[in-house]
Parts: C-alpha cells; structure tokens; sequence
C-alpha cells in the first residue's frame, strides 16, 4: 500500500498508516514509481524496483535481533543471557520468513523491541534523573511507543507495558522519602510530558502528514463520510458545485451517515430461493458506480420535464426508483436475509411503475414542518409507509450470491441510529448549483472519523477465499503455520512457521519460570533468600516476570478478539518469549554451574551454552527451506525430500 503515497492515492487500510508511509518512502528513494500491484506475498515482480523497499523491511529485521540483545543486557548485565535470547530471534524461521518480505510485522517488531530497549535504558539512568541520557531514553520511548502504535494497534499492548512499569516506578519514588512533594511532582511531569503528551502529538502528525500525502481521491473514498470526501481532489465532492435543496426529480446518491456507511446500491441480481421473495437484491456498498443512482419521484406519479420545481420536505412521502433497472426501493413483511427481525428490501416493478409498498416518508432529523432537505448535511431517515420500518444498513456482509455486499434492511426499531442517510451526489438541471467547499471536516474531525471506521472495519475482517487462519492457542504449541508463496507443487513455496525446536523451547520456559518464580516468591517470603546469589536470582526472577507480563499484554488478548486472526499476530508476544528464555536458560546454567564449580572445579557453563547453540543452529539448517523456498513434492507424499520436516500433521509443507 505504499504505492498508494507515492501516487498521492486516497485509501482505505485497517491500520494506522505509519508502516505504509515508511514502505512508500522506502520505495520512493530506491526508485520505485508505485504502479506494481502487491496483493499477495510471493508474488512477482518483474521489473519493478523492489529491493529498496525489501532492504528497508530486512533491516528492521534484522535490527531486532541487536535491540532484543541489548534489553536483556540493560535487564541482566548479562553476555551469556544476551547473547541467548539474540540467537533465538536469529535462528528462528519465522522471524527470517517475516523480515524478508515488504509487509508491516518487521517494522511493527522493530518499534515495540526499540520501545522496550530505550524504557530499559531510561531505567538505567534513574541514578541520575533529569540529565540530559534521563530526558533523551525518556522522550526516545515515548517516540516510539506512538511509533508502534501508528503501525499497528497492537502497539498498545507495549503502551500498556510501559505504562505499568512507569506505574512502579512511580510508586518506588513514593516510597523514597529522601525526595521531597517537589521532586516528586517534577518526576510526575516529567513522566506524563514525554510518555502521554509526546506520543500524542507524535500520532497526531503523522495522521497530519498521512491526510495531506493522500490528498487525491482513490480507493477508499467511499469507506467515508460525504463530508470528509469533500476535501479530496479529484472526487464528486471536492470544490463540487451541486443544487444544495433536494427537489423533486432529482438524481441522487443516498450514503448510510455511520462511519463507514455504503452508498444505497442495487443490481438486476435477484435475492435466490428461500431468501424472502425473489426480487431485486439491494445492498450496501462503498464503491462508485452508476448503479447507486436513484431518480426521487412524488408517491403518486412520475416527474416530468415541465413540472416546476417542488421541493422535498420533511414529513413527504416519496418513491425512489433505481435509475439503472427502473425499479423502485420497496420493503415487505418478508425476513431480511442476515437480520431475520428485519424486513427485506428489495426493488420492485417495471419501468418505474410498482405498489404500495415502494413509498417511503421522508423523515428529517430534527425536522419540523416545512424544512428542506438538504445535499450532504441533512441527516434523514426513510420510514415505509405501510409498516412503519425505516431503511437500515449495517456492516455485515451478504453471502457470495449478494457480492459480499453490505445489508440493506427495513428496521422495526425506528430509532436505531444506522438508519440515518444523507444525500451524497445531487444532480438536477433545473436547480442552481453552490460550493460544497465549506462542509469539509477539520483535522481532528478528520481524524476521530478515520479511527471510528479503521475500528468497524478491523472487527469485521473476514478471511479471503481459500486462506487459511489459526486460534491463538495454536500460535504458541506451533501448530498450524501461514502459506506465504506457491500453492502447488511447481512454485518455490515459503511456509511461515516457527522454529519447532526454539518455540516449543520457549514454551517450556514458559511453563518453567512460573515454577522457578513460585519457588523464589515462597523462599523471598520465608526470608530464606540469603547468600552471595542472591541479587543474580532477584535480578533474574524479576526480569523474566516483566518479560512474561509483556508476553501476556501481547497473547491473552487475542482470545477476546472476534476478528480473524492470523499465525503472524503471535510474533510480538514471541518476542518477549524468547528473552524470557535466554534469561531463564542462563539464569539455570549459571546457577547450576556455581554449585558444579563449588564442589567438582569444573566448568560447564561454556559447554553447556555451547551445546544449547549448537541444537539452535541445526533446527534451522534443517527447517530453513521453510524461509528460503521448497519445491518438489509435499512433505505428505511418500516420495517427498521434504518428509523429514512435517513433524504434525497440520503443517502444510
């Protein structure tokens, strides 16, 4: 989608536009003129110039191998431990399979490892607050925590683990008497300055930046509200000059007023059997096209070329007749297809001409006697005059044979608040034209609109054809991986899948920490913690407590999430899975080899990480043609050279 800049294309994406912009700017500077199609990893390229944005990804990449390294070094001032936890980010094929593409997940990863590195280093200056390394790492985070959440927002969950650590932080400088109110309140400041109102500031510009890049009309117009297309170049609505009184006779379009509302649209297509009656299907949706176009005509006969120009009011009752098929919008007592409580909406009759059911009241928000409507700031609903319903849409999707389309119903509930439509496009050569240049939104309002349908739109995503989506209790066991190129068994196929040996690795770390932090929680309680290890086991336990908290902010809350999910969303909580373990591993080693040396003089703690290396790098010599490519028969079949890597069955390699 960073094509999408660098044409200077409006459009619509579910997540904040950081990631793409970095991509289109990645593209701009390595040569790329933003005319490939991306629609699926794996596919080729040709002669497009790709590598700028390919190397952009990789290093990010690449460059969380050396952050993650470097927070377990600010947790522990251990090598060993650091050296650990990079080696299994390095050596794990996911992690390659994500960095070598051009996608949002590396540069996501890299943002959330760099927030958590620079909180570490602020950590380490808390010996001397206010210097100038204090401010810097302060600011750096916060920076970067906006950073993280202008990608994805996932980047929350970091938000929310900083947050918490800035809490106890917070609440150990209480507790130090030393410091006076005064300090006390400056630190307080200091805190909400550069970790609340900096990030702000920090999203808000890039929105600022995002709105005046994509400043021509595109794609994604239609996903928004009238009044915000009106600032797009290139769009019906931009510096339009349309009749502002909706009169009888006129050719309108009628956009559904909720974020993210379509465009009132039908088709010849007819509802199939057993979805109400057989007749014209009508539907919501966000794209132009000729078939949105409805003629507005008196209930009780058609408009003629020589009628003087009536206005429509609040409180008339009109049929609206689909230019393109000459039906009229009609609703019965039939169930709707999706929402049974609702009445079907369909379209009815031949050449304009239908029953009873096609009339409509028209019912302005707010309204009194004699009020007109009008073009994009009226707020109206249409109540059916026979049953008293009002036409409603909302965002679920029809099945396959209404193209996927949004649902039109007739809703019993008059008051539901996505029964409200304003008339978008106003075409009529009788009446006088005026600017709609003025109903343009602010920049906030700009703003507040693109989270509302980034937010609709992100909880009812719904998997393409043919794809293949997991639950997060499959992510961590490894369970079931995500094809990202070939599908058949002459394409170089890549497979994103974990590295079995470390995941299930991590797992077990996982499994043991809890047992390890119960132990030195009851051992610290009963004051037997004593000894020259003492500080190397707090140090330890606390660390990989904060690293499991940050695992838990990133995974358990996928199973509230009624979206669908992918394999890839696991890979920020793998993270702080992976220098959990370096720190666990370490910390075991470490402590087993002081009693070895103690007693017998001998050294193991080399060996033993050299050995715990050593089984690193071979699993991925062995599962590496899942990042670099495999060809040839599947894992499945007898004859396959890929059988020695299908380790479960819901692997499809």
């Amino acid at each position: 989608m960073g094509s999408y800049y660098i044409n200077r294309t409006f459009f619509f994406d579910v997540h904040p536009p950081l990631g793409k912009m970095l991509i289109g700017l990645s593209g701009l500077l390595s040569g790329y003129d933003g005319k490939f199609s991306f629609e699926k990893p794996g596919i080729k390229y040709g002669e497009t110039e790709y590598i700028g944005m390919r190397l952009f990804c990789s290093l990010l990449g690449s460059g969380i191998i050396l952050l993650c390294f470097g927070i377990v070094w600010e947790m522990t001032q251990s090598l060993s431990a650091s050296v650990l936890s990079a080696f299994i980010i390095i050596f794990d094929t996911g992690c390659l399979t994500l960095s070598q593409y051009i996608l949002l997940d590396p540069i996501l990863l890299f943002f959330i490892a760099m927030s958590m590195y620079s909180a570490q280093k602020f950590k380490g200056h808390s010996k001397s607050p206010f210097s100038f390394g204090w401010w810097f790492w302060m600011a750096n985070t916060g920076i970067f925590l906006a950073f993280s959440f202008s990608v994805k927002w996932v980047g929350l969950f970091i938000i929310l683990l900083i947050g918490i650590m800035t809490i106890s932080d917070l609440w150990h400088l209480l507790g130090n008497l030393a410091l006076s109110k005064i300090q006390i309140s400056k630190h307080i400041c200091a805190r909400v300055s550069c970790l609340i109102v900096l990030p702000i500031i920090c999203y808000l510009a890039i929105f600022f930046v995002h709105f005046k890049v994509l400043s021509h009309s595109g794609t994604g117009d239609g996903f928004f509200s009238s009044s915000f297309q009106s600032r797009l170049k290139g769009n019906n609505l931009y510096e339009a000059n349309m009749p502002e009184d909706l009169a009888y006779g006129s050719v309108i379009t009628l956009k559904n007023h909720r974020a993210a509302g379509g465009l009132l649209h039908s088709h010849w297509h007819l509802y199939p059997e057993g979805v109400g009656a057989r007749q014209q299907q009508v539907t919501a949706y966000t794209h132009k096209d000729d078939n949105n176009k409805w003629l507005v005509k008196k209930f009780d006969r058609d408009p003629s070329e020589h009628d003087d120009i009536t206005y429509v009011h609040h409180g008339d009752v009109v049929r609206l007749e689909h230019l393109a098929t000459q039906r009229n919008l009609h609703s019965h007592m039939e169930s709707a297809p999706i929402t049974k409580r609702h009445q079907q909406v369909s379209c009815y009759g031949i050449n304009g001409t239908g029953d009873l059911n096609d009339i409509w009241r028209v019912d302005i928000l707010g309204g009194k006697f004699g009020d007109r409507v009008k073009t994009v700031r009226t707020r109206l609903r249409l109540i059916h005059h026979t049953t008293g319903c009002a036409l409603y849409s909302h965002s679920k999707q029809l099945p396959k044979w209404g193209w996927e389309q949004m649902e039109v119903t007739c809703n019993p509930r008059k008051r539901d608040s996505k029964n409200i439509w304003n008339v978008e496009d106003h075409y009529n050569a009788k009446l006088p034209n005026i600017s709609f240049e003025l109903f343009a939104p602010s920049f906030l309002e700009s703003v507040l609109e693109s989270h509302i349908v980034m937010a609709q739109s992100n909880s009812g995503l719904k998997p393409k054809e043919g794809e293949i989506t997991s639950r997060p209790w499959q992510w961590p066991i490894n369970y079931r991986g995500q094809r990202f190129s070939g599908v058949n068994e002459t394409e170089e196929r890549v497979y994103l899948l974990g590295n079995p040996v470390l995941w299930w690795g991590n797992l077990c770390c996982l499994g043991l920490f809890l047992f390890c932090f119960a132990i030195w929680s009851i051992r610290l309680q009963r004051g037997c913690c004593t000894g020259v290890d003492t500080d190397h086991d707090n140090n330890a336990m606390i660390s990989c407590a904060w690293l499991f908290l940050g695992w838990c902010l990133h995974y358990l809350p996928f199973f509230c999430m009624g979206r669908v999910l992918y394999f890839h969303h696991y890979f920020p909580a793998m993270l702080f899975n992976s220098m959990l373990s370096g720190i666990l591993i370490d910390h075991i080693v470490t402590s087993v080899h002081n009693k070895l040396e103690l007693n017998f003089h001998f050294n193991g703690k080399i060996c033993t990480h050299a050995v715990i290396c050593s089984v690193m790098v071979y699993s991925f010599h062995l599962f590496s043609p899942l990042s670099y490519g495999m060809n040839g028969s599947y894992a499945g079949k007898a004859n396959s050279r890929l059988t020695h890597l299908k380790w479960l069955d819901s692997w499809e390699i």
